[in-house]
């Protein structure tokens, strides 16, 4: 099990393919299993690198609180560990706003992003509470139920729900509690303005809760492509993978440097 040391704790990841790469984020509570169809199927093309987040999934307890910051930082020392320079970084859901930290961060250690169901802030009240059910629960120590669902609402088959549940519910408690209070709370709309590299935006048509979130992004963003998938809804990684995966295929496509621009010669 691939295991890197880093400050205060170790991260899970996982590197499959070659050429450009990739690096998929998921949200709280869940962990990398939630690409498992970017990962076999973009890695043809691409090297996909996934990872779950310090205390989750098989990554263990982080005495660092989750942060979006540290979140980023790890990113970069994944990337250093395989010697890549710059990658394209995607995340779904609330790991969408972390690919928008880590480009304002590191504008230069990166291709561009690729923003899933993603958001720059929360401002919606119904999304604000179930943010702040999933901080009671994690704060109760309820994982499991926490786990099996968003489990549930992002598999499309028994197969991969168990896989998901499986994974989620190893998180610790703590990290995942913190992960969701950092989730409510982030709000970068007033920097996005100062992202110059090209952005992906991927949203589900029937995800009208998102359309605010897409429009905000949309507003400021310098540079940007967007796409609705017509029958997509939130969870568009792994119930329309198909469609998330030509969109991605087609965006790294474009916006691909050479080689030497991606690895540390």
């Amino acid at each position: 099990m691939p295991l890197l040391e880093v400050d205060e704790g170790k991260i899970y990841f996982t590197a499959r393919g070659a050429g450009i790469p990739i690096v998929f984020i998921h949200p709280p509570v869940l962990t990398s299993v939630n690409f498992e169809y970017q990962i076999d199927e973009l890695s043809k093309d691409f090297q996909v690198i996934t990872f779950d987040i310090r205390g989750h999934g098989k990554s263990p307890y982080s005495p660092k609180p989750i942060t979006y910051e540290l979140i980023v930082e790890d990113i970069i020392k994944i990337l250093n560990h395989l010697e890549i320079k710059k990658a394209f970084i995607a995340g779904y859901s609330t790991g969408g706003s972390i690919t928008l930290e880590y480009m304002l961060t590191y504008p230069d250690r990166a291709l561009g992003g690729i923003v899933i169901s993603g958001m720059s802030e929360v401002c919606d009240p119904i999304l604000k509470n179930e943010l702040s059910l999933a901080i009671k629960l994690a704060s109760a120590g309820s994982v499991s139920l926490l786990s099996w669902g968003t489990s549930l609402t992002n598999s499309n088959n028994k197969k991969l729900f168990d896989k998901m549940f499986h994974e989620a519910k190893k998180g610790d408690a703590r990290n995942v509690e913190q992960y969701y209070w950092y989730s409510k709370n982030y709000n970068c709309t007033s920097q996005l303005k100062n992202i110059h590299l090209p952005v992906k935006l991927i949203f589900g048509l029937k995800n009208k809760q998102f359309y605010s979130y897409a429009r905000i992004l949309r507003d400021n963003l310098p540079n940007y492509e967007f796409n609705f998938i017509k029958n997509g809804r939130h969870w568009l990684p792994t119930k329309n993978a198909n469609e998330v995966n030509q969109l991605i295929f087609e965006f790294v496509k474009r916006n691909s440097p050479s080689n030497r621009n991606i690895l540390w010669t």
